[in-house]
């Protein structure tokens, strides 16, 4: 007679729940959480800025024109489908990139795997999230007047079909996946080579300067095809990469693929540093690191 095991559901969930894997999902939702509510305003301000190619129009500029029409709160405008897109695709970034490191370099990735990490995890993230930065983007150029993250979902997808709810992603996964690989390269090499300062800063500040640094580096390198993205997914015609680039720089020359530069790389050089900061210490208490 054979013995019939029976296991509770509060068994099951709390051994997914100690699954590494989600261990690091957790803690980059988490980390994706807060820095997407203190940076919103950052975000808001690029993809203004990048509205108004042509018209020079700088942060400080921006900023007061958004404070006298809309007060305080429109430079948080766009934060529920921000931090739809963000919490989950964070979380999936980190759990991907966790997995990929211990499984394939046992947690110690060289430079050139650290790339392949990266790439490979924000691409997973980035296809997954795509409609939600289709929709975070034009809900924060005021643009298109949607009352929700549901109305503006039917209507693109009503109007466009499965078409406008993926537009620009090649553009936003030339942006995101460089971005992602440089970054992790960059600061997992910072980290190492800067270990002799730890007693000076101590191991959070130590990772945040990191994170600053390299995020500062990618953000540069990366930005013209944010530029690029960004002009495709405000099209509501449709359009290529090939032509937006050409309509950009005819528009604004070289220049043009540097618009809203300024609030981008501070937001993300501070978004993925607060970020992978909260996250290593995250992991850290929950016992993985």
């Amino acid at each position: 007679m054979t013995e019939q095991v029976i296991v509770s559901p509060g068994a099951m969930l709390g051994s997914v729940v100690q699954s590494p894997m989600v261990k690091a999902f957790l803690a980059g939702s988490f980390s994706g959480t807060c820095s997407t509510i203190l940076f919103q305003p950052l975000d808001l301000l690029k993809t203004k800025i990048q509205t108004q190619q042509g018209n020079n129009t700088s942060m400080l500029r921006m900023t007061r024109s958004i404070m006298t029409t809309e007060k305080i709160g429109g430079l948080w405008r766009g934060l529920a489908p921000s931090i739809v897109r963000t919490v989950p695709g964070v979380g999936i970034y980190f759990s991907a990139m966790h997995a990929m490191k211990t499984n394939f370099c046992n947690g110690k990735p060289s430079s050139m795997a650290s790339i392949a990490i990266g790439v490979s995890a924000r691409c997973i993230a980035g296809s997954i999230m795509i409609p939600a930065t289709v929709i975070k983007v034009r809900c924060e150029s005021g643009m298109f007047q949607y009352r929700g993250i549901r109305e503006a979902f039917k209507k693109i997808y009503g109007k466009e079909g499965l078409k406008g709810l993926t537009s620009g992603i090649l553009p936003t996964l030339f942006r995101d996946a460089p971005f992602s690989g440089l970054y992790l390269m960059l600061y997992q090499n910072l980290k190492t080579g800067s270990t002799w300062m730890t007693p000076l800063t101590g191991d959070s500040s130590l990772h945040f300067i990191c994170g600053i640094t390299a995020g500062c580096l990618a953000s540069v390198i990366t930005h013209p095809a944010d530029v690029i993205k960004t002009s495709m997914q405000l099209s509501s015609t449709k359009t290529t990469i090939w032509k937006t680039t050409v309509g950009i720089y005819q528009g604004s020359g070289m220049g043009g693929f540097m618009t809203g530069l300024a609030p981008r790389m501070l937001r993300r050089s501070l978004m993925a540093s607060l970020a992978w900061t909260v996250y290593e210490k995250a992991m850290k208490n929950i016992g993985i690191k």
